[in-house]
């Protein structure tokens, strides 16, 4: 056929979904919000800008010299050089069980155990393993980012419960049984959290898993901050206090936060022996195994000693205890005490509607902005977290760099008028 005899396409005979390049399921993700402004900080930073970011949530300290050692020595081994089980190094999953078993008192089989690429495609995988298109997933806020768009890539529908700092970012039973619904399948739970730092009380915990097991309702529960606590406060596992949830009951957890390997990418799902199995047949489609040499890093970490945990852990307390100082003295500022994790999600809603250098912020978002191109400062504003009218701040940076970047804030602060 001749090129003058081909037929003519025009818009209007292309349907919608030929049109469409990216697929409605990927287009309708947001990115994630702490990412971009940890990306936005550095990158203004890289172009000479003196910019202090409290946007990623990620320990300033170098993985232990140990587990680095042995991530090294792995290298060298031609077994790390070829495909392992899909669901982890058997030596790996069984280092988790032991681990869980040490550090929360819940006994799993290594079956139970799946080694995933990082926590978030723990999250992720929990979801899609056991959530159908229209299930309920009651969620409460404020909530990590990716909660909601790992639900919804799963087809579930994320239901929002808010607290706010007067409850100290704590749902509770009766909330969430008036959000329930015949559609109701999962809840999300993640004490300690991100992005508040707050930390249920093993009441509180068994209270909320015994009305799940009352109602049916499986818990995902994000334990990744769990050895980050202070005050006495204490990061209870759910399954543990309430032994009867264990058969609808997800555990996400790994090693990013507690042994500082955020870039090794290690995390794990426990749960029971049917969804585990689900969940590593989808990872042998999805991504195979977990890079060997990461994993073999992650068995150093979850086998060996605490001492390096301890230590960070007194730094992100120093730091927690300057950070709330410094910012509870802000006027429109009302920034409670965190028990856990190393955030802090200080209400600004008293700075709403202010002029600050000629600007009106009505909304945290345009706030954030403001501090980031005036005090040089990147924080993340609580819309991303769906809860308008805060800030998260990573206090998980040096010293000096947490005192001068809230310096710069405050000072920038008092100026609304």
């Amino acid at each position: 056929m001749a090129a003058s005899d081909a037929p003519t396409v025009t818009s209007d005979s292309v349907s919608p979904a030929a049109r469409r390049r990216v697929s409605a399921r990927v287009g309708g993700i947001a990115e994630s919000a702490t990412l971009a402004v940890d990306a936005k900080a550095k990158a203004l930073k890289a172009a000479g800008r003196p910019v202090i970011g409290f946007g990623a949530g990620e320990p300033d300290f170098p993985t232990p010299a140990p587990i680095v050692e042995a991530a090294a020595a792995a290298c060298a081994e031609a077994r790390n050089h070829r495909y392992t089980p899909a669901a982890g190094l058997p030596e790996l999953r069984e280092a988790v069980a032991a681990k869980t078993a040490r550090d929360t008192g819940y006994q799993v089989k290594p079956s139970q155990v799946l080694i995933t690429n990082g926590g978030k495609q723990a999250v992720y995988q929990a979801f899609a393993t056991i959530v159908d298109p229209g299930d309920e997933v009651l969620l409460p806020a404020p909530y990590w980012t990716t909660y909601p768009e790992a639900i919804g890539l799963a087809g579930g529908v994320p239901v929002e419960v808010q607290s706010d700092e007067t409850t100290g970012y704590l749902v509770t039973v009766e909330q969430l049984e008036a959000a329930r619904t015949p559609r109701t399948k999962v809840l999300l739970f993640c004490s300690p959290s991100n992005p508040t730092g707050a930390v249920y009380s093993r009441e509180q915990v068994e209270a909320i898993g015994r009305w799940a097991v009352e109602h049916g309702i499986w818990v995902i529960t994000d334990e990744i901050y769990e050895h980050l606590t202070y005050d006495g406060a204490e990061a209870v596992s759910m399954p543990v206090v309430v032994p009867e949830l264990a058969d609808t009951c997800i555990v996400v957890n790994g090693v990013a936060k507690t042994y500082a390997m955020t870039g090794w990418r290690v995390g794990w799902l426990i749960g029971p022996d049917d969804v585990i199995k689900a969940a590593s047949n989808y990872q042998s489609h999805l991504t195979s195994n977990v890079c060997n040499v990461a994993q073999r890093a992650a068995l150093a970490a979850v086998s060996g000693s605490l001492d390096a945990v301890a230590d960070m852990r007194a730094a992100f307390d120093r730091r927690r205890q300057t950070i709330v100082k410094m910012l509870s003295e802000i006027p429109g500022v009302n920034c409670p005490t965190p028990q856990g994790a190393f955030y802090v999600y200080p209400s600004v809603k008293g700075l709403l509607g202010k002029e600050i250098r000629g600007v009106r912020a009505n909304t945290s978002v345009e706030l954030a902005a403001l501090v980031l191109e005036h005090a040089e400062v990147a924080v993340v504003p609580g819309e991303a977290f769906g809860t308008p009218g805060y800030f998260r701040l990573s206090y998980a940076l040096g010293d000096e760099d947490l005192v001068t970047g809230v310096t710069r804030m405050a000072e920038l602060l008092r100026e609304a008028e």
